[in-house]
This record gives structure tokens, sequence and C-alpha cells, in this order.
């Protein structure tokens, strides 16, 4: 199984117990699991295109072969001269120097430029929420991300939202489980609440049941 399959599957099962252990926990917002640290430690992220990104990609001195294309659910892109060149999951710079070695049976000494336009990233990067916010959903890691920054992106809880009762999956670190505390966070203006989070991080909002 590829390192990208194994940590696909990895992160549902992650999602399932951490939903049932939530389930267990029933109605209140005792949380078994540490508080998260607030620093998270990310080195530096590189950006590494994924599927549904839009990519401007300029060959120089031939604007006949430039375009701007967005990458397809399966991770390949088409252009002139160059058909289903793999582009999820490899850096712009990457992808650039590929598509040079491609067009180079074309066209002499070529020079080409990959621009991302509108991000998606790479899908084991994302980070997911699900649950009891206004809009579940994955969204892009970008460096120095928050919890605060993904609660935007959301719209914030839902009015059924245990929001102290959520729980952070951090995919980096087999799948640990953090307690985090939305409502103080995002109700109550508490930024001691604030933690920054991981490429692949998965926040499960329960319902309450008061």
């Amino acid at each position: 199984m590829s390192q990208p399959h194994a940590t696909r599957r990895f992160g549902l099962r992650s999602v399932i117990a951490a939903a049932l252990t939530l389930g267990l926990a029933g109605c209140g917002t005792f949380q078994s699991h540490p508080p998260a640290p607030a620093k998270a430690d990310n080195v530096d992220q590189i950006y590494r295109v994924g599927a549904l990104d839009q990519l401007s990609i300029v060959v120089w001195r031939n604007p006949d072969l430039s375009s701007t294309i967005t990458v397809r659910p399966d991770g390949r892109i088409s252009l002139p001269l160059v058909e289903n060149l793999v582009a999820a999951g490899r850096q712009p710079e990457e992808l650039s120097r590929e598509i040079e070695k491609a067009l180079s049976k074309y066209i002499r000494d070529p020079v080409v430029t990959v621009l991302v336009n509108n991000f998606q990233g790479v899908t084991t990067e994302q980070i997911r929420i699900v649950g009891e916010a206004a809009r579940p959903q994955a969204v892009p890691f970008r460096q120095n991300m928050t919890l605060l920054d993904v609660m935007i992106q959301v719209g914030g809880l839902t009015d059924f939202a245990d929001g102290n009762g959520a729980v952070l999956v951090r995919g980096a670190e087999q799948g640990k489980q953090y307690s985090v505390r939305l409502k103080d966070l995002i109700k109550r203006g508490d930024i001691s609440a604030n933690v920054e989070v991981k490429p692949g991080d998965i926040l499960i909002i329960p319902q309450s049941w008061f």
C-alpha cells in the first residue's frame, strides 16, 4: 500500500475512533484528553500542489504553450505537447522542471514557471473540520495557521455545538487526541484557548446535549 493511501485510511480510522470516544462521553464537556499544545512546532511548510489547484503555467517565449489549468481530481494535468503529467504532491518548482523535461523533446531549452492561483493543497495535509461547525469542510493548511484561523474559515460554531468538548486528532502524531476549548475561544474571546494546528489535523466538534 502506498504511503498516501495508508495515511488517508489511517486518518479515517482516527476520525471514527475519536467520534466514538465523543459519543461515549455523552452529554458534557468533560475531556479525558490532554489540552492541545499552544505551539505545533511546524517546520517551514513548502507547498505541494493538490488536486483541483488552479495553476498558471508560463513557458518563456512560448505563449502558445502557456496556459492556466486546473489539476484534475486524479492529480494529473495535460498541456499542449504534454499529456497526463502527475502534478499533485509536487512542489511548484519540481513540476516546472518536469514540464521543462517533457517539452525539451519539442523545443530547445524550455524555461517553465508554475504559479499556484487557487490553493487546495495535498489532501493529506488539509485540515478537516467535522461535526457542529457552521460549514464543515477541509481547508488548506498554511504556515502559522491557528485554531482561530480554522474556525473563521468554517464560519464558527452552530448553536448546538459543544465547543469545549471538541477534540483535535493529530495525524502527524499517529492520531493522538487533544482537547480544545472552542467555546472559550469564539464565544468568550479567551485567546489563551487559541493553539497552532498542523498539516493533517482533524477537528471534531460534538453536539451539546444540554
